[in-house]
């Protein structure tokens, strides 16, 4: 047997599924540090979801300029993190991968719909979506769209009118 093929049949596809690991990790890491620095930015924006029978926000405040916004991202693990979890999925048990695929995925979108809500006090009636984009044949491509929706509205404090009382 030539060694060229069998450097070319084993030794090649070996050597691409660890590069693909300390890259895939390196900008993983990167993403990470990127949604916690801009997550400290968003702290004085509150989520709130929550379902009134009254239709009555939770809070005592008034509110004003209220408009939809949402944030969206489509995310993907790298090819040696996809190679181990068929593996798991092979033999059963926790996928930390995509564990961590979703992860990534709910936080930047979360970002994103903060981004668009300016200078918001609040979004209230928040909810997220999740769906997998697959490949041929239904099979999965590790790869995930996020998407935060919710109203952005600007509180105020309560008005309270003073009346003069009548002689």
């Amino acid at each position: 047997m030539d060694v060229t093929f069998v450097i070319l049949a084993y030794a090649l596809p070996f050597m691409l599924l660890v590069a693909a690991y300390f890259i895939g990790s390196h900008l993983e890491a990167r993403h990470y540090q990127s949604i916690e620095a801009r997550e400290s930015q968003y702290l004085h924006l509150p989520l709130l979801t929550f379902d009134d029978a009254d239709g009555q926000f939770p809070i005592n405040e008034e509110y004003d300029n209220a408009r939809m916004v949402n944030g969206s991202v489509v995310i993907s693990v790298d090819r040696f993190k996809q190679f181990l979890a068929a593996l798991r999925n092979f033999f059963g048990g926790r996928i930390g991968a995509y564990e961590t695929l979703l992860d990534r995925g709910r936080r930047e979108a979360i970002l994103r719909m903060k981004e668009c809500a300016g200078d918001a006090s609040v979004i209230v009636n928040f909810r997220i979506e999740t769906s997998t984009l697959g490949g041929k044949g239904g099979q999965s491509l590790g790869t995930v769209e996020v998407h935060a929706y919710g109203t952005a509205v600007d509180a105020r404090p309560p008005s309270h009118e003073i009346h003069a009382e009548s002689p």
